[in-house]
């Protein structure tokens, strides 16, 4: 692991984003709450938030960190359901792959439930879309 006790305590906070490609009958199915398997968007953001928040344990050489904020917004959309995950966290550094992580755990959770309507649903565009805190300061996505 990277030694970050010399880093100082700041507020970081992470945005990541990704989209799940469907189909309009799938969308559909989705919005009005007729898909096999109950609702997969509570299902999705709870996922998420979890994932956030085992992030150290899934990926090598992660610190855990103490997260103090972890939201997991899915908005249907004319392609498919927009994934969007914020976290936060005072500590030594960032908070990226946790949002990262997220988002890719709401995406696969979504496939998951809806995979026996739609197998080629695609998990897609998965990004960093802002960052803030920590020496190297604030990011944007363009």
């Amino acid at each position: 692991m990277v030694d970050v006790g010399a880093k100082a305590v700041t507020e970081r906070r992470a945005t990541a984003r990704g989209m799940l490609v469907l189909s309009k009958e799938t969308l559909a199915l989705v919005r009005d709450g007729r898909t096999p398997k109950g609702d997969v968007l509570a299902s999705a953001r709870l996922a998420g938030i979890m994932a956030a928040k085992k992030t150290s344990e899934l990926i090598p050489l992660a610190h855990p960190l103490p997260i103090t904020h972890a939201s997991v917004d899915l908005v249907i959309e004319a392609k498919g359901i927009a994934i969007e995950a914020t976290v936060a966290t005072t500590a030594q550094t960032g908070v990226e792959m946790e949002a990262l992580t997220a988002v890719t755990v709401a995406g696969l959770t979504l496939y998951d439930m809806l995979k026996a309507i739609e197998r080629g649903a695609r998990l897609t565009d998965v990004r960093l879309t802002a960052k803030s805190g920590g020496q190297s300061g604030e990011y944007r996505a363009e």
